[in-house]
Parts: C-alpha cells; sequence; structure tokens
C-alpha cells in the first residue's frame, strides 16, 4: 500500500459538497408532513442533511460502525496523565471484548465496533484488532516532534483507507473514536496551533489530575507548541511535531467517510480535534460530519466552533473511546424514521390551509445545519 500526500489529495479531491436537490426534496417533504412547521427541530434538520449526504430523500442507516483508533503518546512520561500507558493497551483489547464504556454503548444500540492499533506501546496479537501499528507509542512532544511527517501521512491514509473499507462493507454511518492514555494533551496542542487560541484556553483536566499535575500539562503543551513551533497552516506539519497517530487516522477516516458521500459522528474533544484537522485539510467534508455530544473538555467548544456545527446532546460526558457516536447514531436513526414513515398531510386526509399563515412567517422555519 503507498502512503503518499499524492493519496491523501486524492481523497481529498473525491469529496464533493451535498446533494442540493436532494436537500430541497427533502426539505418539500418535510413541510408535506402532518405535523406543525418545524415541529421536530433538529429531527427534520438531520434528515435534511443526511439527503445532502447521500444524495437520497429517504435513509436508511441499518448497519453502523464505530473506527476506534489505539495508540500512545510519548509526552506521558511528563506526568500529564492520571492513568498509566499500561491502560492504553488493556482498553484496546477490552474493546474489542465489549467491555468498555464505547463497546456497551454500541452494542446496546446495534453499531459494530472495529478495533485498529495505529500505535500502542505494546505488542498486540489479538486477530481482532487490526494492527496498522505505526511505532510503539509516538515521541514526546515536549523534547521533540511527536513523529516524522511520512508518518503523519501513513497514518492519515490509514485512517481514510479504513472508512472507506467500512463503507464498501456495507456501513450506512460510521463514528469515530479512540483510546490513548495522554491524547487530551496532544489534542490540546493541536487544536492551539489550528486556532491561534491560548494553550491555557484548551487544556482540560482529561480524565481527571490534580491541579499541581494541571498546571504541569499546561506547561508542557506550551513548552511543545514553542520548541516544535509547527506551522498553522499545514495540519500535516501540526500533527507530525505535536499531534499523535490516533489524531492522524482520525482526520483521515473523517476524510474517507465524506469520500464514499457517508455520515460520520463525531464524539468528544480528541475526535473534535480530529475534524478540525479534517476540515482543514478538507473543507467539504464538514458537511458529513454529524456532532454527538457537548465534550466536558474546556476545548470543544472552540472546535465545534471552528467546524460551524453544533452538539446534538450534553450529559457531561468525557470519556472518549467513540462512547457518544452510538446514542447519537440513534437520533439520526429517528430523523429517518420520520421522513421515512410519517404521513403527509394529503395521505393523513388533513386540510392543512390552517398553517397558510404561520408559513408565510416562517415561524418555525427548519435550520440548515445540522
Amino acid at each position: 500500500m503507498e502512503y503518499s500526500e499524492t493519496r491523501i489529495n486524492e481523497y481529498i479531491q473525491g469529496v464533493k459538497g451535498p446533494n442540493k436537490e436532494a436537500e430541497d426534496a427533502a426539505r418539500d417533504l418535510q413541510a408535506k408532513l402532518a405535523k406543525p412547521p418545524g415541529s421536530l427541530g433538529r429531527l427534520e434538520d438531520l434528515s435534511i442533511a443526511l439527503a445532502g449526504m447521500t444524495g437520497k430523500v429517504k435513509n436508511e442507516l441499518k448497519k453502523r460502525e464505530l473506527l476506534v483508533f489505539c495508540s500512545d503518546n510519548g509526552v506521558v512520561a511528563q506526568g500529564v496523565a492520571s492513568s498509566p500507558q499500561s491502560v492504553t493497551f488493556a482498553q484496546t483489547i477490552n474493546l474489542t471484548k465489549g467491555k468498555t464504556g464505547a463497546a456497551v454503548l454500541a452494542k446496546r444500540f446495534g453499531c459494530g465496533v472495529t478495533v485498529c492499533d495505529v500505535g500502542v506501546n505494546a505488542f498486540i496479537k489479538d486477530p481482532d484488532v487490526i494492527d496498522k501499528k505505526i511505532a510503539y507509542g509516538t515521541r514526546d512532544i515536549s523534547q521533540g516532534p511527536a513523529m516524522s511527517k511520512e508518518q503523519a501521512v501513513k497514518a492519515i491514509l490509514i485512517g481514510a483507507d479504513l472508512a472507506v473499507d467500512a463503507v464498501k462493507a456495507g456501513a450506512d454511518v460510521l463514528g469515530i473514536g479512540e483510546m490513548g492514555i495522554g491524547n487530551t494533551t496532544t489534542s490540546s496542542a493541536v487544536l492551539s496551533v489550528l486556532t491561534g487560541r491560548s494553550v491555557k484556553e484548551l487544556t482540560g483536566r482529561g480524565a481527571g489530575i490534580t491541579d499541581e499535575a494541571y498546571k504541569k500539562k499546561i506547561a508542557v503543551v506550551e513548552r511543545a507548541v514553542r520548541m516544535n513551533a509547527p506551522d498553522p497552516k499545514d495540519v500535516i506539519d501540526i500533527i507530525s511535531k505535536v499531534g499523535g497517530f490516533d489524531i492522524a487516522a482520525m482526520a483521515g477516516a473523517f476524510i474517507g467517510a465524506a469520500f464514499m458521500r457517508t455520515p460520520v459522528v463525531i464524539d468528544g474533544f480528541i475526535s473534535v480535534v480530529a475534524a478540525v484537522c479534517a476540515g482543514r485539510l478538507c473543507p467539504d467534508s464538514k458537511y458529513y460530519m454529524v456532532p454527538s455530544h457537548a465534550s466536558y473538555e474546556v476545548g470543544y467548544r472552540t472546535a465545534i466552533e471552528d467546524l460551524g456545527l453544533r452538539p446534538l446532546f450534553d450529559l457531561g460526558m468525557r470519556l472518549g473511546e467513540g462512547s457518544g457516536c452510538p446514542i447519537a447514531m440513534m437520533m439520526l436513526d429517528a430523523a429517518c424514521a420520520v421522513i421515512n414513515d410519517m404521513a403527509t398531510f394529503e395521505e393523513a386526509k388533513i386540510d392543512d390551509s390552517y398553517l397558510d399563515e404561520i408559513r408565510k412567517i416562517e415561524a418555525f422555519e427548519v435550520e440548515e445545519r445540522h
């Protein structure tokens, strides 16, 4: 398999914007359904957005797949995480056994889980883990670049290829998650460079650390950004210098899903930072992204606003792993049910002329952003 920037560009060039005809047709159908205009709120928005993605007014998301990219981060040597690095290995295996938070939610809501090792700092011999290991973890970003540019390119393409393969295997919707101790640190660094916002504004406590460790985490990220001086306009340079293999692969997966005109769900902080990376590399890929929950991490809001999206729900979640994706997929399923199965006014034998005045003032206009 060739891993080159040329292949990344081929993916990017193959991503097209929304199908406006399908969007308009879905919007027209929503207006004819037997309900007050806009009364189902964001479920209507989602049904219209899905039409634009797939080119079909009526969609069914029968096969759902969560892609989880697992990798370690050398920066944990600086004491920025509450959990030991060995947890990455343990949870990578547990994901395949249906024992982690994301795995049990996926099982409950009928979502498959694909686990991919792109850089776990352990030897994994498990047939249920896809072996795409680039290295045994990244280097410590506070001491130098996380990885080479070539490794960053490879990780992006691994993610893109896996997303494409999942869709070819029948997936109607994808979710993007991760497992990697220390990756809130790398995500904060990446997001700071991408947005120009201060590290302190964007760095949270991750899975939970002491005040002293939190101060150290901020200082570590500030040093990493200052020392490595990534080019804010070059996403691959940013990822290679202060990111992680997981972030790179997730960014690629978002682009791969868009390439296949397939809706793809964003999870929490690390996932949304990867989505921002994908959006900067391939602006049209943003249209295919569906946000799930509002992460508790402080940098989440900056990232989701950068994408121009709004989270679907807020449960105070901050687990990661892709845990928000199966829940959001159920909401997408509800959006499909509405537009697929509701009766129109004509079918319900209801004279809807009583809504004419309301429609004139667009009192409940359906939004176009999902």
